[in-house]
């Protein structure tokens, strides 16, 4: 038997005096009322009741179970209207991760428009542009650039992330402007260390990147290239949508505009095992809405993710 059932019961019987007023209460017959019973007293190795033939009265081993029973049972009753409550409206805490570019300039400010929209809630935002497990450290969300590896995760596709080639007018007047792929190879590329070592600086038209030297400035970190470059040391490659505001300033000189890559796919994830709460439906629905594949940021081109 449940023993948080027989604990029910048994406090039924204490309110209600006798076997047949619980059987009443708990929708089950008096014998029943007492096999509960006495599962209890067996666990417990001590008599909770004494019998009469009218009555039954507590023993002093019964008055002070009854009442942690008592505040057991109320516990329980506390934690499922919780629980009831947090499945009626999005409230309590999502961690969300993200790449660092992307979630300093584009997700941090949604964010705060999903959090203006559901004030019960919470966002725990943590930006970091190596892979995360997510299931291992805890997270709800994760936004991921590039292609996904095979996994047990949910992945809905968002606008894909586009990639342009920029370089300080400073640096260029000391070094001239590349014309093609190939005259990278005299020039100070910005490495990107997240980028896998294949198909670094791969650009439309070549199989890899071996025409790019290895940059003497290499980096983890996308806006620590960005301020590199418009320090005016090297070129450097990274989405469109973070260097726009430094092209429409005039600070960084677009690059090799014929041959960059193909847009990088981007999708928002979670865990199949992940329990459908508000919270999650409510904010990967906002991210759809906000970063969906229908939209657009500026001069990024729509194509087709990987999957679904």
């Amino acid at each position: 038997m449940d023993k948080l059932r027989s604990m029910e019961v048994f406090v039924a019987a204490v309110d209600a005096g006798s076997f047949a007023g619980a059987a009443e209460r708990c929708g089950m017959s008096a014998v029943m009322v007492g096999k509960h019973i006495r599962q209890l007293e067996a666990l417990l190795g001590a008599s909770l009741l004494t019998r009469t033939t009218r009555r039954h009265a507590l023993t002093e081993i019964g008055r002070q179970y009854a009442a942690q029973c008592r505040q057991i049972l109320a516990q329980i009753d506390a934690a499922e209207s919780v629980a009831e409550r947090m499945r009626a409206a999005p409230r309590g805490l999502l961690r969300v991760t993200a790449p660092v570019s992307f979630g300093a300039q584009w997700l941090s400010p949604a964010v705060a428009d999903y959090l203006a929209r559901w004030p019960d809630v919470a966002v725990e935002l943590s930006l970091n542009d190596r892979m995360v497990d997510m299931v291992e450290e805890g997270f709800d969300v994760a936004v991921r650039v590039g292609p996904l590896p095979d996994s047990g995760l949910v992945a809905r596709p968002l606008r894909p992330y586009g990639m342009t080639i920029c370089a300080a007018p400073s640096y260029l007047a000391r070094h001239g402007t590349p014309r093609t792929p190939a005259d990278l190879a005299g020039h100070e590329c910005l490495e990107f260390t997240g980028w896998d070592q294949q198909t670094r600086w791969q650009l439309k038209g070549q199989k890899d990147g071996r025409h790019v030297r290895p940059g003497r400035i290499r980096a983890n970190n996308t806006q620590a290239l960005r301020m590199a470059a418009l320090a005016g040391f090297g070129i450097v490659m990274q989405a469109e949508s973070i260097l726009r505001p430094d092209i429409a300033a005039g600070l960084l000189v677009p690059l090799l505009q014929d041959y960059l890559p193909p847009p990088r796919p981007m999708h928002v994830l979670y865990s199949r095992d992940r329990q459908a709460t508000p919270k999650l439906t409510t904010f990967v629905a906002f991210l759809l809405e906000r970063f969906g594949q229908g939209l657009s940021l500026g001069s990024v081109p729509r194509v087709c993710p990987l999957g679904d």
